[in-house]
């Protein structure tokens, strides 16, 4: 039955199964077969791969508009930018953990930024950017 309510409302599932493990943890003895072993594992490895990519994302967007700011410094817009990019860099080091620094590719998600970049903002090419990622993944999550 666990299985099934998985598949069909994961909320109703996820709190069952949060109720059973909680009993199992104040030392109550429930019927291990309603235990759904199988997802509960998933679902916690899903909760670290997912704060794993909204770490990478938010790099990549503070990369990204870094990347505009550069490119186009005498656009209005650049200001905002800078002040964008600061608010993605909190955010990321609000969500990163020592763990992720091994699976976090920055030079892969300072080329995305790079292939993000527009051909022109108001109607002007971009200057020369790094085409090499030009700050360390501390510098990126410093204060």
């Amino acid at each position: 039955m666990s299985e099934a309510l998985y598949d069909t409302d994961i909320v109703i599932w996820s709190e069952r199964q949060g109720e059973l493990l909680r009993r199992i943890a104040s030392g109550e003895r429930v019927n291990d077969a309603d235990l759904d072993w199988p997802n509960i594992a998933e679902e916690i490895e899903s909760v670290g791969r997912s704060e794993l990519a909204a770490v990478k994302s938010l790099l990549r967007q503070a990369l990204m508009h870094l990347l505009k700011a550069k490119a186009w410094p005498r656009s209005l817009a650049a200001p905002g930018w800078r002040a964008e990019a600061r608010l993605f860099q909190a955010q990321a080091r609000d969500h990163f953990s020592p763990s992720m620094r091994q699976r976090i590719d920055l030079a892969g998600l300072y080329e995305d930024a790079l292939k993000a970049l527009p051909d022109t903002i108001d109607g002007l090419p971009p200057l020369s950017v790094p085409q090499a990622c030009p700050v360390t993944l501390d510098e990126l999550l410093a204060p």
